[in-house]
């Protein structure tokens, strides 16, 4: 199975984003998760250290610079979404990434104080 240890620069990327309400609480994940025409066109934009930046999870042993490297992408591309968040928690725990389970609920209980939600 493969290994992934937590983004530290995406990590400080959605706090910011956070502190900064720049952030969706309501809509389907399915609906906004960036898709792969997405991601080429984001790529293309603003490169791969901005790329990354968007993703929780490096997969250990991929080289940076590939798609491959990154996972657990946790909003649109422009802001962080609540949806996102909660399906990194989801898939992180599925998988028995313990690390990444905890920076997105870690995320995920800072962006709910941000909004109000109790």
């Amino acid at each position: 199975m493969a290994r992934y240890e937590v983004n530290e620069a995406a990590v400080a990327k959605a706090r910011d984003l956070i502190a900064a309400r720049q952030y969706v609480l309501d809509n389907e994940w399915g609906d906004v998760q960036p898709d792969a025409d997405a991601s080429n066109a984001f790529l293309e934009r603003h490169g791969w250290e901005d790329y990354a930046a968007w993703h929780l999870g490096l997969k250990v042993g991929a080289k940076d610079g590939t798609k491959a490297r990154y996972a657990f992408v946790y909003g649109d591309l422009r802001r962080v979404h609540r949806s996102g968040l909660i399906a990194c928690i989801y898939r992180a725990a599925e998988w028995r990434h313990k690390q990444v389970e905890t920076a997105a609920n870690d995320l995920l209980q800072e962006l709910d104080k941000a909004a109000g939600i109790e």
